[in-house]
């Protein structure tokens, strides 16, 4: 079991997510861009009263970071909501600058995995499974040994890396992805309407995922219930059958074709990117893009053993 959670890796993984989340986080804050004040904006400012997101959220726990303590303190300064949410908009914006670049690695994935879940906690009730898995993923990243090779820090500190580290954390990242197919599926299984497909035909006709007319979704009503078994034979055989190498291919590429279906039919964009993201970050690098290991890519102990 050590061995196996252990087993020294390229870093290149960790370049995939790095580069991905910093993507991802451009996405979102730009598709908020004109819209960052009114979510997250207090009581008679906001869509939805931030406020009132922070009291649920207080009931679960008072230390779940949100806007609302910076809020709280830059009135004692005499600075107005208004300059606070737009400084954090910008801070998030920056965050992603550094993450992409690969400048100041670790302090930047720490400050825009804090931001990000202020902004997802305080706009609580607008928020949907897209933030949950950034939010994971960012943890992931500020926890994992970085600098990558890709970065400029690795570039001008010439730091080292720790390749037993990288594979645990990958391994982390491949077990959590495991576990979130296997349940999605078998939850989809135990309910009758996806295996006749009136789930699926549900999911494309509900505003605002409603991009394809109806008109056109009828003329393949006899689709849906195949494509519903699919979908959850897929997910669930995702855990066991990901790890065989030549499988293993055939069903992460079916898994990333699921994901731009479901952002291209239904509008979630964001949703579809970081799945894609974090599916090629975690086996990604080892089965669509296998390689062969080099001195640049492990130290001379380890190349002795198997990169997954």
């Amino acid at each position: 079991m050590r061995d196996w959670l252990f087993v020294p890796t390229s870093d290149r993984w960790l370049s995939i997510l790095r580069l991905g989340l910093a993507v991802q986080l451009f996405l979102y804050v730009f598709s908020l861009r004109s819209d960052w004040n009114y979510l997250l904006g207090g009581a008679g400012r906001g869509l939805v009263s931030r406020d009132l997101a922070e009291a649920l959220l207080s009931l679960e726990s008072w230390m779940i970071p949100r806007f609302g303590w910076f809020i709280g303190l830059a009135k004692q300064l005499g600075i107005d909501e208004t300059t606070v949410l737009s400084l954090g908009w910008y801070c998030l914006t920056l965050g992603a600058i550094f993450l992409l670049i690969g400048l100041y690695s670790r302090a930047a994935a720490v400050a825009s995995w804090f931001l990000y879940l202020c902004s997802v906690k305080s706009g609580g009730l607008a928020t949907y499974g897209v933030d949950a898995l950034t939010t994971a993923g960012l943890f992931y990243l500020m926890l994992s040994p970085l600098p990558d090779r890709l970065s400029l820090d690795r570039i001008w500190r010439q730091k080292f890396v720790d390749f037993q580290l990288l594979g645990f954390w990958r391994r982390v990242l491949q077990l959590h992805l495991c576990l979130i197919y296997f349940f999605s599926g078998l939850t989809k299984a135990l309910g009758r309407d996806w295996w006749n497909g009136i789930n699926l035909w549900r999911s494309l006709i509900r505003p605002p995922f409603d991009l394809i007319p109806a008109d056109i979704l009828v003329r393949f009503k006899y689709v849906f219930p195949v494509a519903g078994v699919a979908i959850f034979l897929l997910e669930i055989g995702y855990a066991f059958l990901i790890w065989r190498r030549g499988i293993g291919r055939v069903w992460l590429i079916g898994v990333l074709i699921m994901h731009l279906g479901i952002g291209l039919t239904m509008g979630m964009y964001l949703f579809a990117s970081i799945m894609i993201i974090l599916n090629l970050a975690a086996f990604g690098s080892g089965i669509i893009w296998p390689q062969r290991q080099t001195a640049a890519d492990l130290p001379a102990a380890s190349t002795n053993n198997s990169v997954a």
